[in-house]
């Protein structure tokens, strides 16, 4: 049965769907057995009406039963962000990935490419160091296992979200379906660090994960970022045991000096790897600061400790050059994997 003979109805009333409704329309999606219109008034009408947390759920259950299974021993954790903020940031989340690899987490990234060809995404980031994208899934449980850090690409992992690329483009405003990338991780990590750029969504997100018994934390910057900032205060929601938490956190009492907007933002792939190795070879700054904040939230995503004690753990992993090795031993493998796969 089409999407408009029941469900584009009871949004258009306004009336909220349950998880399996919404799961039902997005497995559907996922089939691709509705017009790109019927799409396309999907995701503007429930926009309208405001998205609940029982319907992101049930997005997102259809979305990971479509996707590549990946089996990686846990605990396992990934970083991801929304995007959407608009302020052309480095690649703060792939760079707090290997961080937080190196100081002994299993990190399993999720991620695209870049919306913008003017800024470099995860993907972009990740295939410019030299890691392939086009590993399977076994291929990249091995290099977790020898790196101790993964990528998925999503469009290999999630190949049903290819019939809402074109709507997603298309409707030019933002919907549900740029939400849900941070949510659909193919490995099913336990502990996350979600960015949302949003601010009416992050709570909804942060309801999501409880609903599902992981440890998170859902982070937003008073600036705008889909990430922790440094620019500026954070609004933070920790996910733990099914509750909820809300906080502020201030960077300057972890001793992390305020930055300007212009010290964080990026650029091509080229020039945020360059200040990626800068980094790992010890280069201070607001980059430095930025990225190790939120690879310390990663840790503490895990395991529940103090954040000013993740973030002495996260420095010194970089300071000691456990996160260039890292990065090369992450590089070594999936490159070693993609040369035996062809």
């Amino acid at each position: 049965m089409p999407l408009s003979k029941i469900i584009l109805p009871r949004l258009l009333q306004r009336h909220d769907l349950t998880r399996a409704e919404a799961a039902w329309a997005m497995t559907r999606i996922v089939n691709g057995e509705p017009a790109p219109a019927q799409v396309a008034g999907f995701a503007a009408a429930l926009r309208t009406k405001g998205e609940t947390a029982a319907e992101i759920s049930g997005l997102v259950d259809a979305l990971r039963a479509g996707a590549l299974p990946v089996d990686i021993p846990g605990p396992v954790v990934d970083i991801a962000g929304t995007g959407g903020d608009g302020l052309g940031a480095v690649n703060i989340s792939t760079m707090a990935a290997v961080v937080a690899a190196a100081t002994g987490l299993t990190v399993v990234k999720h991620g695209g490419r870049a919306a913008s060809s003017t800024t470099s995404g995860a993907a972009d980031l990740v295939e410019h160091l030299g890691v392939s994208l086009d590993l399977n899934p076994a291929a990249a449980a091995r290099v977790a296992a020898e790196a101790g850090i993964t990528f998925l690409y999503g469009p290999r992992f999630n190949p049903g979200l290819r019939h809402t690329a074109g709507v997603r483009r298309d409707l030019g405003v933002p919907t549900v379906f740029n939400i849900l990338g941070p949510l659909i991780n193919p490995a099913a990590p336990e502990h996350q660090v979600v960015g949302v750029a949003d601010a009416r969504m992050a709570p909804l997100i942060a309801d999501v994960l409880a609903a599902r018994g992981g440890h998170a934390l859902v982070v937003r910057g008073d600036d705008g970022l889909d990430k922790l900032t440094t620019t500026t205060t954070s609004q933070v929601w920790t996910v733990r045991d099914g509750t909820v938490r809300a906080s502020v956190l201030d960077p300057r009492t972890l001793g992390l000096p305020r930055a300007a907007p212009a010290d964080l933002r990026g650029g091509t792939p080229e020039q945020n790897a360059a200040g990626f190795t800068r980094l790992l070879d010890g280069q201070r700054g607001p980059v430095r600061d930025v990225v190790l904040l939120n690879a310390a939230a990663m840790l503490v995503a895990v395991d529940g400790r103090g954040l000013a004690d993740a973030l002495a753990s996260c420095g010194r992993a970089v300071d000691e050059g456990a996160a260039r090795e890292t990065l090369a031993r992450w590089v070594y493998a999936a490159r070693r994997e993609a040369e035996q796969a062809r």
